[in-house]
């Protein structure tokens, strides 16, 4: 069958296969950009390109999930999740969809959710002061906060050195070309 790469599509595979990794054996002095970089711009919403640049710029980004919790800490039940200022501080213009950029940029690798916090504990102090983040402790007589983290991962990051003009001024004269 073509399990083994004995079909006529397993052959194609291991054909381009083959054709990797020869060009790995290669020296190209012009292979800084990985491949994917072009697929991955056509794929991303311009806030979501604010969003990069923000982390590229400012760090990983704090965020938090609201619980609330049974009597005597026994049971709970999410009341907010992944909330975070990254929409505001990337200055996003549809902040109800970063929830979905987000996933839309961990899906394309270029960033991860941790459920380690930040060591900036007063990061997390802005965030709990929101309205946002407010209305859901409001929701729940008894509601804890769990502080959280989103990162660039080294492929992002990587993407954002090499596909993103990181300054104003930059943005402005290849936006002109």
């Amino acid at each position: 069958g073509s399990r083994n790469g004995k079909g006529s599509e397993g052959v194609a595979l291991r054909v381009r296969g083959a054709l990797l990794l020869r060009a790995a054996a290669e020296i190209d002095p012009d292979d800084s950009a990985h491949p994917a970089y072009a697929r991955i711009l056509t794929e991303l919403h311009p806030d979501e390109g604010r969003i990069l640049r923000l982390m590229a710029t400012d760090g990983s980004q704090p965020s938090v999930d609201v619980r609330s919790t049974g009597l005597i800490g026994v049971g709970s039940h999410l009341i907010g999740t992944g909330l975070n200022m990254i929409g505001a501080q990337a200055g996003c213009r549809h902040r109800d969809r970063v929830p979905a950029y987000l996933n839309n940029l961990e899906r394309l690798g270029l960033i991860w959710f941790s459920r380690e916090p930040l060591e900036d504990s007063i990061a997390y102090q802005v965030l709990e002061a929101q309205p946002e983040v407010m209305e859901a402790i409001k929701r729940a007589p008894r509601a804890k906060t769990f502080q959280r983290s989103i990162h660039l991962t080294p492929f992002g990051k990587d993407f954002c050195l090499v596909c993103l003009p990181l300054d104003t001024a930059e943005v402005k004269a290849l936006a002109a070309e």
